[in-house]
């Protein structure tokens, strides 16, 4: 079999039986590498000198391209930190269930269709969406939304599966169809960019173009998982819940001038990405910076509240640092190229079998490695060509590279668009990584992309 079938479903089924992430991320690298033929330590000849890199180097040569990824996490926690520091996050969440509390009691809101439940779920739905662009802090936002609303969600009855479809919804189809922000950075910098290298001109492409039919398909993942969860589902109203609830509705009306920082620390940041490439470390610096420079965070508080964005997102830089070791060693392997090639010549030139199997195997390579980001440049100086060869138009070429990389971000234990919801709604013990997160998003959001790209590749 394979060695990079092997690594992700060994990573796939120890993260099922609920083995951390991480430590499936490393035993999955592990087992793909060995399985290739590769040492599990260099070997060197007489003179010291390394005549085969072994698993362990290759697993930490790429932990150490995941420490810029990791640092920028650190520094995008800072700064949602210091707007969650800034009171705005808490006010709105206290003005929300403040409004809802003086119109019904703690036991009587109603549940279903209401609208208050729409109203949630479609402000949740717009806080995704600009999360990565408007206010580039990507997952940041959860923490400081969910929690206070959990016990709201609890009287509302709203499956949290659906809650973890929604954010996904706003945090994967925004930056693999707009190109600002994230997006600019996945869909300009990475895919045309990545294109343009392997030998395709990208001349005249409008990316928004290529990748509208399986933004479609997300949409209507999304709109299937609305149906999907529709029942009311119970859950107990922890102690926890009923503290974060508490300190919400605790805290003072929105302050202007607080709110005024915050919008300039937000709009400093998101102009710095607009004016520099591969920025994002250095807007959410500047950003934090703002809120110093203006009073907001004061430099007494500085470190509290730098550590405390640090922390929150710790266990997701871990896993996208180990996340990029398993990439490594995947690479190291060279049995991408060999994968692609083995299930493209099973279809003899046959476009709409050979655009399939490279679905798959984007969908495969993504699930392992937990990042769109990540993958596309390993898959794309070997698509391109065999797109080229097949007869494929440029526009159908970004498409289907583009819906390779982005499958499997929705739907993957290792990928922050399924560890971001679960932070924010586990934090009552109540919704399982796997079972709550990654299968809900996997199957509303994978299944629809899968076959919106196909169709793309095809009518293109």
């Amino acid at each position: 079999m394979n060695a990079v079938i092997i690594g992700v479903l060994v990573m796939l089924i120890l993260s099922v039986s609920r083995v951390h992430v991480v430590l499936s991320l490393v035993v999955g690298a592990f087992a793909g590498g060995l399985s290739a033929g590769l040492p599990l330590s260099d070997i060197v000849d007489t003179a010291d000198k390394v005549t085969q890199t072994g698993v362990m180097t290759h697993f930490q040569n790429g932990v150490k391209n995941g420490a810029t990824i990791a640092l920028s996490y650190a520094m995008l926690g800072a700064f949602a930190m210091a707007i969650t520091h800034s009171g705005l996050p808490q006010q709105v969440a206290g003005a929300v269930i403040r409004k809802i509390e003086t119109r019904h009691t703690r036991d009587t809101i109603p549940t279903g269709t209401s609208k208050i439940k729409w109203g949630l779920l479609l402000g949740l739905l717009a806080m995704g969406i600009m999360s990565q662009n408007i206010v580039p802090i990507h997952i940041a936002f959860i923490p400081m939304i969910i929690p206070p609303l959990l016990l709201v969600f609890n009287r509302l009855h709203i499956d949290r599966r659906l809650l973890a479809c929604v954010i996904t919804f706003g945090l994967v189809t925004t930056y693999m169809f707009l190109p600002y922000g994230f997006g600019a950075i996945f869909l300009n910098n990475i895919l045309l960019t990545n294109i343009e290298k392997a030998g395709m001109s990208i001349k005249g492409i409008n990316v928004m173009h290529a990748m509208a039919i399986p933004a479609l398909g997300m949409f209507t993942g999304l709109v299937l998982a609305f149906i999907h969860y529709r029942k009311p589902r119970i859950y107990q109203d922890k102690q926890i819940d009923a503290d974060n609830e508490d300190s919400a509705t605790q805290q003072p009306q929105i302050s202007a001038y607080r709110s005024a920082v915050a919008a300039l620390a937000i709009l400093v940041c998101f102009s710095i990405q607009l004016l520099y490439k591969d920025a994002l470390m250095v807007g959410a610096m500047l950003g934090f910076a703002v809120f110093m420079m203006l009073g907001v965070v004061r430099r007494s508080e500085a470190d509290i509240v730098f550590n405390k964005g640090i922390k929150m997102m710790a266990t997701i830089g871990f896993i996208m640092i180990a996340a990029q070791g398993f990439a490594e060693v995947m690479q190291a392997t060279e049995q991408i190229k060999p994968l692609v090639e083995a299930s493209a010549s099973m279809f003899a030139g046959n476009k709409a079998m050979a655009a399939f199997a490279m679905l798959v195997v984007g969908l495969l390579v993504t699930m392992g490695i937990g990042s769109s980001f990540s993958t596309l440049p390993i898959i794309t100086a070997i698509y391109v060509p065999l797109c080229a060869g097949l007869g494929f138009s440029p526009l159908a070429t970004v498409a289907i590279i583009g819906t390779a990389g982005a499958l499997g971000d929705a739907g993957s234990p290792a990928s922050d668009s399924t560890l971001g919801p679960t932070m924010g709604l586990n934090i009552d013990g109540q919704h399982d990584h796997m079972r709550d997160s990654v299968i809900p998003t996997f199957v509303h959001y994978n299944i629809p992309l899968f076959i919106a790209g196909w169709i793309a590749a095809l009518v293109l």
